[in-house]
């Protein structure tokens, strides 16, 4: 994507924080996600906070999908290794298609400036009914890697692609 982005390049997305117990206002994940979509120019369409059990992930993040003006959704939150983190066995059975080179990407990312704690550490990434989906820790430095180096620079080609557009960027 250029450095100078028109409109019709903006996508819009959807940021959720999946927590039982924070609030917005302590969503340290979810503001580096907001700053860095706003940084490159994208929409914030809805920023949410939903309880991070199973059925109410499934539901909330089915709606997000289905929102005509969220052309791609990120989760942060859920996603680690306890035993009531389930967004990712919430969000996986939405997913029609996986993008497996993200979570490849997104630990070699991690591994470099984290360190071995990305063991533990659980993301998930697909198109849901034409719509990207990522679901990320809820780490701040690790959604910022994944955001900065990853998922911003990507959005707006995966919107267009998982749309039935034609992909003008050779890989």
């Amino acid at each position: 994507m250029s450095d100078s982005m028109d409109e019709s390049d903006a996508v819009g997305a959807a940021v959720v924080t999946i927590s039982s117990e924070s609030s917005l206002e302590e969503d340290g994940a979810g503001e580096a996600i907001v700053a860095a979509f706003e940084a490159a120019g994208h929409e914030i369409v809805t920023r949410e906070l939903i309880q991070r059990d199973y059925d109410n992930v499934q539901s909330n993040v089915s709606r997000l999908i289905d929102r005509d003006d969220a052309d791609i959704v990120v989760t942060v939150g859920g996603t680690g290794v306890e035993p009531r983190d389930a967004t990712l066995e919430a969000v996986r059975p939405l997913i029609d298609k996986d993008l497996p080179a993200f979570l490849d990407l997104f630990h070699a990312i991690s591994y470099d400036e984290l360190g071995t704690g990305v063991v533990s550490s659980r993301a998930l990434s697909g198109i849901a009914d034409g719509t990207p989906i990522f679901c990320l820790p809820n780490d701040r430095e690790a959604v910022r890697i994944a955001c900065e180096s990853i998922i911003v620079p990507e959005a707006q080609r995966l919107a267009t692609l998982a749309n039935s557009g034609t992909d003008t960027d050779e890989v």
